[in-house]
């Protein structure tokens, strides 16, 4: 079997700091240096938290937390509801920041992107030099902060700029790929979910260096035709392209368990996590959805699907989850094991403006969960 090649890039991944949280705190100078909580409010049910300050996480307050356990780690946090078009306002403006130094940007949600600086618009040469300018321009001009991952692919730039944050820049040369990917807990690894993990360290698979003692042919047997992808990334060899038009494929998220849920507590954690993923991606591509559907795979896998529509588009977070909440409890899941949860929104019918002023419907076709 032919050895797999690395092909070089100049990729930087910018990750926006505690994104929501910081916007409050730089938009209402009360809450600078206050565990701010963005999200909904702890009183009544269902509140969660989309995302909280530094201060508040000291405490242990964490994205998809409830509101109620939020309050409970921190009494005094300052809950603040999202404001999205402000938000995607920022949003923009970072990414015309971006757009000085390269076309080929991939954003993933409001504060995060990848972008390809291999041959940038400056002649500047340097990737890290790009992403220690592109962090003082959004310092300098949105009062913010950003983290910045830098390496040859896509794979080590994101694992990188979460390394030092906040306000963190790592490189991560070609040298030091290697030795890099093989100390790393195999939770890291791009397309390792926690069942997998969880498989992995069963197996007595617990880092880069464990999984980097299988052929490419025994992790295929293990885990299927993702296994070659797992051979390739701990080797630290990741050839995808920086796609600045990624065409929207999906407005679903999902999670099978490593262990069964039994409990309707367990059972709505787990929802509010997901109905965060849809709400990001929701919000990222500016659409709303009139049906949200909820699926269930029980131990036994049998599977089922409950919906609800409504009169017009929703992409609240906080609508997603209580609605998703609703259609679990109408399937009496009381006594029940579940291994999968997932939600999904359909029914796009509104008109947005995209790229170079084209209009296009919103309509999306759905990948099935």
């Amino acid at each position: 079997m032919e050895a797999p090649v690395q092909i070089f890039r100049k990729i930087i991944h910018i990750d926006m700091d505690a994104f929501y949280a910081s916007v409050e705190q730089r938009d209402n100078p009360d809450y600078r240096g206050k565990p701010i909580v963005v999200g909904g409010p702890p009183e009544g049910r269902g509140g969660v938290v989309a995302t909280a300050s530094y201060e508040a996480r000291k405490f242990g307050i964490r994205s998809a937390m409830s509101s109620k356990k939020a309050v409970q780690l921190c009494p005094h946090a300052i809950f603040v509801r999202p404001r999205f078009d402000a938000y995607k306002e920022v949003s923009r403006k970072i990414r015309e920041i971006f757009s000085r130094y390269t076309d080929l940007i991939e954003p993933l949600s409001l504060d995060e992107a990848y972008l390809d600086v291999t041959t940038d618009k400056l002649n500047i040469g340097s990737a890290i030099e790009i992403a220690q300018q592109i962090k003082q321009a959004i310092r300098d001009e949105l009062q913010l902060t950003a983290s910045a991952g830098v390496s040859v692919n896509k794979f080590v730039a994101k694992i990188a700029s979460d390394i030092n944050k906040p306000d963190g820049l790592k490189f991560i040369g070609p040298s030091a790929i290697e030795n890099f990917m093989e100390k790393l807990p195999v939770e890291k690894f791009f397309g390792v979910g926690k069942v997998t993990a969880q498989k992995m360290k069963n197996m007595g698979l617990h880092t880069g260096e464990d999984l980097k003692k299988l052929t490419e042919a025994e992790l295929t047997r293990h885990f299927g035709k993702v296994g070659r992808f797992y051979f390739n990334i701990v080797r630290g060899i990741d050839n995808r392209e920086v796609q600045p038009h990624r065409e929207t494929k999906s407005l679903a998220a999902e999670d099978t368990f490593p262990y069964d849920l039994t409990t309707i507590e367990e059972m709505e954690t787990e929802l509010d996590k997901i109905a965060i993923t849809v709400c990001n991606r929701l919000q990222h591509y500016q659409l709303k959805g009139r049906t949200v559907t909820l699926k269930i795979k029980y131990s036994d896998f049998k599977q089922i699907t409950r919906n609800q529509s409504f009169a017009s588009g929703i992409n609240d977070l906080e609508t997603i989850s209580a609605t998703a909440k609703k259609l679990l409890a109408a399937t009496e899941p009381e006594d029940k094991k579940i291994r999968l949860l997932g939600i999904s929104l359909s029914n796009f019918g509104e008109v947005v403006v995209r790229a170079k002023g084209e209009k296009q419907s919103d309509q999306l076709s759905l990948f099935p969960f």
